[in-house]
């Protein structure tokens, strides 16, 4: 039997939704309070006809400033708050008015004059619109602040892997120049059969990396699938002289790591190991579990460097510091990336990441998405809601839930 899996929504999933939910709760809380408040004072029931119409009065005045507090919010602040100031202190009359006059039909005989009766209700009824204006900006400038972040974060996302794009762009085109010019070579010496198998493995290792967006992470199993396409290429050239070594943990298999991450450093191997020595070298790849990181060791036997080691060489045609530079992207100060070298002794570069697989950053990202609106939503109602990303139009705040003795949560 499948089972549906209903998460609970963000409470300002639908802005307008929980407009509604706010305004109608605040005044509803508004009017059992006024209502309570009465009857423990034994004010007689008909004290509540008044309560009701003057509810029903702030409510509907609390809809009207909302469609203009809309249109004022995005001005310039000397506009909005001037103008807000304005509107308030209309609305307060407007509702102290109603009240007044509402008093006086309901208590004729009543010895205080209208006057006294409108400056009393005046003092209430704007400190009360207040309070509601006051909550519906500091809802509505959190959000948008939070759509601010939430936007900038998606920029720097795109900015990241725009530059992880350019990065892993420089790499294809030396490697192609090379195969292509070995082609080139086989056939001209019309050696068409191996010129013929050569472009076959260069066509399954494009298809291979093409699979992948540039920005992307492979597990080491597919990292290690495609170096193995890429040294089936380089075979055909180098022959017996190339001899590739594969040491992978099997715990690792599933580790992620940026696509194309290990390739430039076998091609170092083979330019600098292979190439310069009539009897070639031996590249080895190890890759093993050490404590929460992958240890990943490619190395040959070639003759080494002498002297200090530059990790911005140009020896792959972009240099090791564009794996430097990738691992910066992708891991900031969390990784390692060392090389080891002397002549005579063969060159190793390490490179030490955490292990994460895609089930494991899945996991975390739905629990931290989770904690996220969670605080978010403590931060304005004291209340555990999960979290879903900020939708929907400028949304009103909640109701002020008090008239004389209200206390309101923010």
């Amino acid at each position: 039997m499948a089972v549906i899996e209903i998460r609970p929504q963000p409470f300002f999933g639908n802005k307008n939704r929980a407009f509604w939910n706010l305004q109608s709760a605040g005044w509803a809380g508004a009017l059992i309070l006024r209502g309570l408040s009465g009857i423990a004072n034994g004010q007689p029931l008909s004290f509540l006809v008044p309560v009701i119409i003057s509810t029903i009065t702030g409510y509907s005045i609390t809809l009207l400033l909302s469609v203009i507090y809309k249109s004022l919010i995005h001005r310039k602040p000397i506009v909005t708050w001037g103008s807000t100031i304005a509107v308030l202190i209309a609305a307060a009359a407007l509702f102290a008015f109603i009240d007044a006059w509402v008093f006086l039909i309901q208590n004729p005989a009543t010895e205080s004059g209208f006057g006294t009766l409108f400056l009393g209700a005046f003092f209430l009824d704007f400190t009360m619109l207040g309070a509601w204006s006051a909550l519906y900006y500091a809802i509505n400038f959190f959000l948008r602040v939070e759509e601010q972040n939430d936007q900038l974060m998606r920029l720097e996302t795109q900015a990241t892997r725009a530059q992880l794009a350019m990065l892993r762009y420089q790499l294809n085109p030396h490697f192609l120049f090379n195969t292509l010019n070995s082609i080139s070579t086989l056939v001209l010496l019309r050696q068409t059969e191996p010129a013929n198998a050569m472009l076959s493995r260069l066509s399954s290792f494009l298809r291979h990396t093409l699979v992948n967006e540039v920005h992307s992470r492979v597990t080491l199993a597919q990292e290690v699938e495609t170096l193995h396409l890429y040294l089936d290429i380089e075979k055909m050239r180098f022959e017996d002289r190339l001899r590739p070594h594969f040491e992978i943990d099997p715990a690792v298999r599933d580790a992620l790591l940026p696509s194309l991450l290990l390739q430039p450093l076998v091609e170092n191997a083979i330019k600098y190991a292979v190439t310069p020595m009539e009897s070639g070298a031996d590249i080895s790849v190890i890759a093993s579990l050490e404590g929460k990181r992958v240890r990943i060791k490619v190395s040959d036997t070639g003759p080494g460097m002498n002297g200090p080691i530059d990790k911005s060489t140009k020896s792959t045609g972009v240099g090791l510091g564009n794996i430097q530079e990738r691992l910066n992207q992708a891991y900031g100060e969390d990784h390692e990336f060392d090389i080891v070298s002397s002549a005579g002794t063969g060159f190793s570069v390490i490179i030490a990441i955490p292990f994460e697989t895609r089930e494991q950053i899945e996991r975390e990202a739905a629990e931290e998405t989770s904690s996220d609106t969670q605080i978010r939503n403590e931060a304005i109602f004291g209340e555990h809601t999960s979290q879903v990303d900020h939708e929907g139009e400028t949304v009103a705040s909640p109701a002020l839930a008090t008239v004389q003795h209200k206390e309101v949560n923010s």
